[in-house]
């Protein structure tokens, strides 16, 4: 129960990555926030949870909107009194052309990708600051390092994230650890909108492991980063790829 008692807000936590963050968290003794735009999913995570013994609640919203992070943070005070972990998972993917994306969407990538995570640790800090302890994860991309033909806003975003990370932990420590993930192929929901795992066969043919990672190896480093296991880590921007990007 390496979490026990703690609390712990995971964006985008109805599906994927964030959804196995937010199970394993609670497993490990976490109070969970899980948030998310879809209600059926989010209860059924939060039913998961409960099922598992464990303790959760979900909010509704765009991540896309600075107002929902603001009302994430209000309402997991009122309802567990703190914050300790933060997880941005909440992400967007964009496949436009550099020729072809719009303001709109480049601004709408950037909201959810960037944005969100900046605003969530504005008002976490301070809750984390006072407590003398707290932790955020954010999750970037293998994306962060390279780019790729028709990905421009996406990554684009990711490389922007990489940057907050850093910014972030020299701003924040010692009291505050922030690091990041930068998952490669991880087949999530996201990954299905695409082509499933078809699409990722490149990243599986060009990385040593040669299979497509899943959610829960995302969830065991986020797990990782958030205790005192990795204490001395701070950062650091952390490649879950199979090795595609070694």
């Amino acid at each position: 129960m390496r979490l026990q008692d703690k609390v712990a807000i995971v964006t985008g936590s109805t599906s994927g990555m964030g959804r196995a963050t937010a199970v394993l968290f609670a497993k490990e003794g976490a109070k969970v926030v899980v948030t998310g735009r879809n209600e059926a999913r989010a209860k059924e995570v939060v039913d998961q949870i409960r099922a598992d013994g464990g303790e959760a609640m979900y909010l509704l919203g765009d991540a896309a909107d600075m107002d929902f992070c603001a009302s994430i943070v209000e309402k997991t005070v009122e309802a567990y009194g703190t914050v300790d972990v933060l997880v941005n998972n909440a992400g967007m993917l964009s496949m436009s052309p550099l020729a072809e994306v719009s303001m709109d969407e480049w601004d709408n990538v950037f909201r959810v990708n960037v944005d969100s995570a900046l605003r969530l640790c504005q008002l976490c800090a301070p809750i984390m600051k006072q407590k003398g302890k707290g932790v955020i994860v954010n999750v970037a991309s293998v994306a962060s390092f390279a780019a790729h033909h028709g990905f421009a806003a996406y990554i684009s975003s990711k490389h922007a994230m990489a940057g907050l990370s850093k910014s972030m932990a020299w701003e924040l420590g010692p009291e505050i650890r922030v690091n990041a993930i930068a998952p490669g192929a991880i087949h999530t929901a996201m990954v299905d909108s695409i082509g499933g795992v078809p699409a990722l066969q490149f990243m599986v043919d060009n990385c040593p492991v040669k299979r497509v990672g899943q959610p829960e190896d995302i969830a065991k480093v986020a797990l990782f980063l958030a205790t005192d296991d990795s204490s001395f880590i701070d950062g650091q921007i952390i490649k879950v790829d199979g090795g595609f990007e070694a």
